[in-house]
């Protein structure tokens, strides 16, 4: 008997088959897989605010698994009052004001207030934060709150970062009970490495 025959020739076969099996076998395999999706949120403004509840609402809607975890000014996301979050749009060129009352011709022109008036008027950034609510209301989109309790109850993991709470003095009771745990970057990490899609806000 020519056994390194015969072991090239098993080998030969195991090959053949293998390659007719296995891309069944892994279409099988990613179509039975849940996506999942990571999101990390460090600004706590309320126009930073939309981006991580409505892409962790919807990827949740969908059936994906979604965590968000909330670090530096991010943890604001999720405190138990989230009422007085404030948009800021000092410094932010992409952000021109628009008024939200009045006929169309005046709510459809850009308000490009120069950085200097904007930090030298008091109370300005209050004043945008109510223009920027109302007209958030005139367009029936849901407040920060109702797309927080959306994602809850969708099953969005919610994860505050442990350093940032230590660091701020914070403590556990200033958050939603709904946060599912407390930990560092080294624990997140390896979730977002093993996420679908992993996003940065």
């Amino acid at each position: 008997m020519n056994m390194p025959a015969d072991n090239a020739a098993l080998d030969a076969l195991i090959r053949q088959r293998l390659d007719e099996i296995l891309p069944q076998k892994l279409e099988e395999i990613r179509a039975a897989k849940t996506p999942s999706m990571t999101i990390i949120a460090t600004k706590g403004t309320l126009d930073w605010a939309y981006p991580p509840f409505i892409l962790g609402s919807t990827a949740a809607a969908l059936g994906w698994n979604v965590s968000i975890f909330c670090t530096f000014y991010g943890l604001n996301l999720l405190k138990k009052d989230i009422s007085d979050l404030k948009v800021s749009p000092l410094g932010n060129p992409g952000m021109p004001m628009k008024m939200p009352f009045g006929p169309d011709w005046f709510k459809s022109l850009n308000w490009n207030i120069p950085n200097l008036i904007q930090a030298g008027i008091p109370g300005f950034e209050s004043v945008a934060t109510m223009l920027m609510k109302q007209t958030i209301k005139n367009n029936g989109v849901a407040d920060i709150s109702e797309l927080r309790s959306l994602c809850v109850e969708a099953g969005v993991e919610m994860i505050g970062c442990q350093m940032t709470v230590d660091l701020f003095g914070f403590t556990r009771d200033d958050f939603i009970p709904e946060v599912k745990e407390y930990c560092g970057a080294a624990t997140f990490l390896p979730m977002a490495q093993q996420a679908d899609v992993s996003l940065y806000m």
